[in-house]
């Protein structure tokens, strides 16, 4: 199966550019939430991405097993789940804040059933910046937002661990293009019930339609390519500056500042993500996932 969209870029330069691609879909997604809210905005998102996925790779759905829609549909679930939980926390904490924690999720994953006594530093870097970020005086940061962000990070765990068999069943392309089917399911019901369709128009319509490419088609072919001619370890390495890019993205589109201790728990998890990723076997296949 070939990629989605063929490119002609170094690897580095591609992951590099499809974590830009992400983050500034995530600045373009919450100007959106004041009109059409979280679970508009990824209705939208995974609808639209599900739709050009279905172009574009065409999958034929008539020549799937019993076996691979058993994969894929839990698949597109938790990856439903991941996008809308991630929705709810950058509704209501900045961007750099939700991006980090939300690795809280697939790092764990790559730590669990680690021996080597080293990796309790990561543990420990990325305890330490979850804890400069939670409101210990309920003040400053929404800490609803923060559940959301660490709910998405787990959800993000589940997808990693069901994308793995469903990743040995079907090609990457197809199980990304049938699951986003599915995706839509644990969110549609959310955006339907909060009556926000009602004001959406043309423009609006087109603005998520970008977004669906900047935050879904466009990365996921970036990060197709780079993994064909790259280490999955050197490509999990540079996915972990994820937050970083978050936190700029943030400041430069969204004029969110994040104090000195917010920065530190930013470089804290991040320090952790790329750690983790050189000194256990899992990490290798876990971080950078999304």
């Amino acid at each position: 199966m070939p990629n989605p969209v063929r490119i002609s870029l170094p690897p580095i330069v591609a992951v590099l550019l499809a974590i830009i691609s992400v983050q500034g879909g995530a600045a373009l997604a919450k100007g959106l939430f004041p009109v059409l809210g979280a679970a508009g905005t990824t209705s939208i998102r995974v609808g639209v991405s599900a739709l050009l996925l279905l172009i574009v790779v065409r999958p034929n759905l008539r020549q799937l097993g019993v076996g691979q829609w058993q994969a894929v549909v839990p698949y597109g679930l938790a990856l439903g789940l991941m996008n809308f939980l991630f929705y709810c926390a950058l509704e209501r904490i900045p961007l750099g804040l939700a991006v980090t924690l939300e690795f809280v999720g697939p790092l764990t994953l790559a730590l669990a059933g680690s021996r080597r006594w080293f990796d309790a530093v990561w543990v420990a870097l990325a305890g330490s910046g979850i804890a400069l970020i939670t409101p210990w005086s309920n003040h400053g940061v929404d800490v609803l937002g923060l559940v959301f962000a660490l709910g998405a990070g787990a959800a993000w765990a589940v997808y990693i661990v069901i994308g793995r068999r469903t990743a040995a069943l079907l090609p990457g392309p197809v199980a990304v293009s049938v699951g986003m089917l599915f995706a839509l399911l644990p969110v549609l019901p959310f955006g339907l019930a909060g009556g926000q369709f009602q004001t959406l128009t043309l423009p609006l319509l087109l603005v998520g339609s970008l977004l669906a490419v900047f935050s879904s088609v466009l990365p996921f072919s970036l990060e197709m390519h780079a993994l064909t001619s790259m280490p999955t370890r050197t490509f999990s390495i540079l996915m972990s500056l994820e937050p970083v890019a978050a936190a700029l993205s943030g400041w430069l589109f969204l004029h969110e500042q994040l104090t000195l201790p917010q920065w530190l728990a930013v470089a804290f998890i991040v320090v952790a993500s790329a750690g983790a990723t050189l000194t256990t076997r899992q990490a290798e296949a876990a971080i950078g996932g999304e």
